[in-house]
């Protein structure tokens, strides 16, 4: 069957672009296809750094005969209705309509609309058009004189159908069956008449590997056989080699060399001036597992000297970045971290709360108090505090943001090789005249700050120094699901935090995040402290830290100008309650049932109701949820534990089996309950259990519930969970054996009773009510 060969040729498309345009393309086409009544076996696209390609297989020469029937009004109907319905059909007298008869409603008319199929070249000449003029770019510009907008000036449009050029024409830019290979080995032009025939031509003739994911595969490949060749290893970075598939037609590999004596940077900055910059490869010692004094560049020329011009002038631009990173590194170290310190007080953090040094301060004290619970040295977690972003002002950080953390983290364990000598001032100072441009008139000053930064690193081991470090550079993991998180004590407790902190900061200033809008990262960072919690094993109640970083935040002034001091609290519940859907979350990730995790989220709450349901954020939450979720779900390590308890306990056959017999006593006591209004909540009365059945489960229920609290106690879950498997066979017995709804009021009322110690001794663990099955 026919096939249609689509190309839109242009000036550069920036490489970002070029994978989402290329499935933007595809999607249009196909659905506009596919709307015109055009089906089709397959559609292929590719993307390069001057166009964007689609084929589209197996497509009919024209559409099918569309037949279409319109029902009309009754024979007799008046002449309004009738008009009406002709006109609405198309017709010119009623005499073209049929008469169908129907046996309830009698005679009416009925058109028969034939529209003959439509040739497909025509079709296409119509879609194409108002595809390129709808298609949308993240930025687009118009040029010459018409309205047509693209990435970048569009030079060209190849559209083919059947081997015969689709004609038509947008701004005054007609369609062809032209196109154009690479700038220098083979620009053309080239005709074609199909797909074959056009890759043929432009990556024998053209130079052009027209497949994203062949010049992909063929960049990676590539780079490594250079590396290799000189007895060294490629850095791999997909995030790069993505960038640069998008930038060459024809992608040549090329190993240059830089000085050695750049190698006295840290990598980090290396890598990422090479990254950035110049869109080049680290390469490293494979000996060593250091980087070399290499790197790889993605040429788009095959070059007659094998590269060697092209990797001498790639150094020297190298080079001259190289050397500004040295100075901006050079002139920070001379500065030094605790003089920096002092200047986030000219830097709003966020205008209602306060300058960076005012969040320092208060993420200061929290790391202070959470010290303890993570195993830190209270003094040391709260120097780091006061140091963690104090590289935000730094001339590295200024040009390179991405480096935040990691330079704090260099300049910091400078002072172990290059400690401050005595006499010399170990702070620039500050002036209140400089802070009060920040127009954070309530907050801290410079100079305020930089009377408590200047003896910060003094008088400490390397080792200590190294905890600090460590911490100014963790204390922004994790940033995602696959980062890692904060390990040492220090950088747990500065993490925690921080990110506290800026939750805690948000909520008070009703800024929380709504819906799918969550502009300040917010679930990213409560979701950093439940990675941080649960892979640490850190035993912290969140209502605590949540309560201290809330009388912070309100000790201090607000940062609007005039603006009265934050109230306490009222929001940690809210916020807990964020927390417990960001748990509920990470839960299911890891593949935890939805329902179990429920049913420990529940516990305290009314075992039938939704009531106590965690409220997602930006809902409302009623006042049992904020209870309980305050009262019992602030520890995720503990909650963590009886969700994996719990659902080991229910992939037993004595689980499965206790669950389904929970199930049956539920459903009679709400039935029972409903019917007469009164909850069945009573003391059983031992005299009044005159089956032996009904004896035996409430013997099994008192040894249940006993050992089920002393386990529950120790937080041995697993044993709790055991304490309710020899439940399962008086339960059985008692349901085969006992009728619950007996005619003597007192033996029924006593068995109820027996059914609520069931439910209550069940829900020491979790709400079963909860679980599905």
């Amino acid at each position: 069957m026919p096939q249609l060969l689509l190309e839109l040729f242009s000036e550069e498309i920036p490489a970002r672009m070029q994978k989402k345009a290329e499935a933007d393309l595809g999607k249009a086409l196909g659905a506009a296809l596919k709307e015109a009544g055009l089906g089709f076996d397959e559609l292929t696209t590719c993307s390069g750094p001057r166009r964007l390609v689609a084929v589209v297989e197996g497509l009919p020469e024209k559409s099918e005969d569309v037949r279409e029937e319109r029902k009309g009004p009754k024979v007799g109907a008046p002449e309004k209705a009738v008009a009406g319905f002709m006109r609405g059909a198309g017709i010119a007298t009623i005499e073209e309509a049929e008469v169908r008869s129907d046996p309830k409603k009698g005679d009416f008319y009925v058109a028969v609309m034939e529209r003959p199929g439509k040739a497909t070249s025509d079709i296409i000449a119509e879609i194409v058009p108002d595809l390129v003029r709808g298609f949308h770019w993240p930025k687009s510009m118009r040029w010459s004189t018409g309205d047509l907008r693209w990435v970048r000036p569009l030079q060209r449009i190849l559209c083919v159908f059947d081997s015969k050029t689709v004609p038509f024409e947008i701004d005054g830019l007609a369609s062809g069956n032209e196109t154009e290979g690479h700038r220098v080995h083979g620009r053309g032009p080239y005709t074609v008449t199909a797909w074959d025939d056009y890759r043929d031509q432009l990556e024998q003739s053209g130079r052009v590997r027209l497949m994203r994911e062949d010049r992909k595969a063929l960049i990676a490949e590539r780079a490594a056989a250079v590396c290799a060749a000189a007895g060294l290893e490629l850095v791999e970075d997909e995030g790069l080699l993505e960038e640069v598939t998008g930038l060459a037609e024809w992608p040549v590999p090329v190993l240059g060399q830089m000085d050695p004596a750049f190698l006295d940077l840290p990598p980090e900055v290396v890598r990422l001036s090479m990254r950035t910059h110049q869109k080049y490869f680290a390469v490293r010692d494979p000996k060593t597992g250091k980087l070399a004094p290499n790197f790889v560049a993605v040429a788009n020329i095959e070059a007659a000297d094998g590269g060697a011009k092209i990797a001498e002038g790639n150094a020297k631009v190298l080079s001259a970045r190289l050397e500004d990173a040295r100075f901006f590194y050079e002139n920070d170290k001379r500065t030094g971290l605790d003089a920096m310190a002092p200047k986030l007080a000219t830097i709003d953090f966020k205008k209602e709360l306060g300058s960076i040094a005012d969040k320092v301060e208060r993420v200061a004290a929290l790391s202070r108090e959470l010290a303890p619970t993570v195993g830190a040295d209270p003094a040391l977690a709260e120097k780091a505090a006061r140091l963690c972003k104090a590289d935000l002002v730094s001339e590295m950080v200024n040009e390179f943001p991405e480096l935040q953390g990691v330079m704090g983290r260099y300049y910091c364990i400078d002072r172990i090789t290059n400690p401050v000598i005595p006499g010399e001032p170990k702070a620039r100072p500050g002036t209140r005249e400089a802070a009060a441009d920040s127009d954070n008139s309530g907050s801290r000053t410079e100079a305020d700050a930089s009377s408590e930064m200047t003896n910060l690193l003094d008088d400490l081991s390397a080792e200590e120094i190294t905890q600090i470090a460590d911490a100014i550079r963790d204390h922004y993991q994790p940033q995602g699901p696959s980062n890692p998180v904060p390990t040492e004590p220090v950088s747990i407790a500065v993490a925690l935090a921080d990110k506290l902190d800026t939750l805690v900061g948000f909520w008070a200033i009703d800024e929380k995040p709504t819906g799918s809008k969550d502009p300040f990262a917010l679930r990213r960072a409560a979701l950093g402290v439940v990675h941080i919690v649960l892979e640490n094993g850190v035993r912290l109640e969140l209502s605590k830290p949540i309560e201290r970083a809330d009388f912070e935040l309100s000790a201090q002034p607000r940062g609007l100008p005039g603006a009265m001091p934050f109230e306490k609290g009222g929001y940690g519940p809210e916020l807990l309650s964020f927390f417990a859907d960001r748990l509920k979350q990470h839960l299911r990730d890891e593949g935890q049932r939805h329902d179990l995790i429920d049913a420990v989220f529940a516990l305290g709450q009314p075992p039938q109701g939704g009531k106590g349901d965690c409220p997602s954020a930006g809902q409302a939450a009623p006042p049992e949820a904020l209870r309980a979720v305050s009262e019992k779900n602030d520890d995720l390590v503990l909650i963590t534990k009886r969700v994996e308890a719990l659902g080991a306990f229910l992939d037993t056959e004595d689980g499965a089996n206790l669950l389904a017999g929970y199930k049956r006593a539920a459903n009679i006591l709400k039935a029972e309950e409903k019917k007469s209004g009164e909850t069945y909540e009573g003391a059983v009365d031992t005299e009044l259990l005159a089956e032996q059945p009904e004896q035996d489960l409430h013997a099994a229920l008192t040894k249940a519930v006993s050992e089920a609290e002393t386990a529950i106690e120790k937080e041995d879950f697993e044993t709790a969970m055991a304490a309710l498997a020899p439940l399962r066979q008086p339960v059985d017995a008692f349901f085969d054996s006992v009728t619950v709804n007996a005619e003597d009021e007192g033996l029924r009322r006593n068995r109820l009773y027996i059914l609520a110690m069931m439910r209550e001794v069940l829900g020491k663990v979790a709400d079963f009510s909860k679980i599905e099955g």
